[in-house]
């Protein structure tokens, strides 16, 4: 286990936060939240503090407090995850929070297929770690199972901002139908962007999650390019599959949409996914350059190569710009 404090780790860029409400996730039960309720700590915005902001419980905070403790114990909150995945590290965030922190914290999970009960068996996945007030702490996890639930635990009370949950979703394809067509990138299907080479306006994670869009801040943009050549980011698939139509979307993006793009494929075995940003660059083309406009859907099927079963792909986008989605209709092989 490592620990950071205000200094981000690898995982926060590289793996998807599983505790997004968007996804599914949401608090099940918590021992106390009398100041704020544990909902807030799942929000996907950065936390704020607004001044002289009261409720009926005092003053309002942008997280999850408790009430102070008089009698003993701690406090916990369960979660639910919004996909099964493998945790590889934890975020707990007191923004704001400054004589109301948790002096530690630690975090407990577990497998479950409904929710958790009084029988359910928890497994530590982070042991007891000092906190600060107002800062970011950053927890790795080397650990190769794969989780439903999680439990906050914070001694012995007090306020977390937010809350995140960064691993590798788990699918279990054996129980899918071969022959429906599925989104083979999107992230509740195991798909994961792994390279790229400019992420200025944040990861590209967003443009595999469900549904449009809510805002241009809900994608992958890159910055203004003043060099020449093109922007690109490679995407592992959930499972091997044959791609059938494309689905790009840029909502939002009005003066700052793509170009055009393009899209290059392999059936990948072996290497390192340091290797593939050099490979990939040689990969058969499965979507030839294509026209984009402002703020549209913009659907592929005839224009699609039949290259057979692909597990990664390459999107360009010329010369940079900003997608909202991006949608890889397949079957798996």
């Amino acid at each position: 286990m490592t620990i950071t404090v205000n200094t981000p780790q690898e995982f926060v860029t590289r793996w998807l936060n599983l505790a997004q409400p968007r996804l599914g996730a949401k608090p099940l039960s918590c021992t106390d939240e009398w100041f704020a309720p544990a909902e807030r700590m799942l929000s996907p915005d950065p936390a704020v503090f607004i001044v002289g902001k009261f409720d009926d419980h005092g003053k309002w905070m942008d997280g999850w407090e408790t009430r102070r403790r008089r009698g003993g114990g701690y406090d916990q909150c369960v979660v639910k995850l919004g996909l099964p995945g493998i945790i590889k590290g934890v975020e707990i965030d007191t923004s704001h929070f400054t004589g109301n922190f948790p002096p530690a914290a630690s975090l407990d999970a577990c497998y479950s297929e409904g929710d958790p009960t009084d029988s359910t068996v928890w497994h530590e996945a982070v042991p007891s770690v000092n906190l600060q007030g107002n800062s970011h702490h950053y927890v790795s996890v080397d650990d190769e199972r794969t989780w439903t639930h999680v439990r906050l635990n914070i001694y012995p009370d007090g306020g977390v901002a937010r809350l995140r949950i960064h691993g590798q979703v788990q699918c279990n394809w054996d129980k899918r139908d071969p022959q429906a067509v599925v989104d083979l990138c999107a992230v509740e299907n195991g798909g994961r962007p792994i390279a790229w080479n400019d992420s200025h306006f944040g990861p590209p994670h967003p443009l595999l999650t469900p549904g449009r869009g809510v805002n241009m801040g809900d994608g992958w943009e890159t910055r203004r390019r003043r060099e020449p050549g093109n922007d690109w980011l490679i995407i592992e698939l959930g499972h091997l599959g044959t791609i059938e139509e494309i689905v790009v979307d840029t909502a939002h993006f009005k003066g700052n949409f793509p170009d055009r793009c393009s899209i290059q494929a392999a059936h990948v075995t072996g290497g390192t996914e340091q290797s593939l940003i050099t490979q990939s660059m040689f990969w058969p083309v499965l979507l030839s350059e294509q026209k984009l406009g402002m703020d549209a859907i913009h659907k592929f099927s005839e224009q699609v190569q039949g290259i057979g079963p692909v597990s990664h792909v390459r999107l360009n986008i010329f010369p940079d710009g900003g997608i909202s989605r991006l949608r890889l209709f397949g079957k798996i092989a």
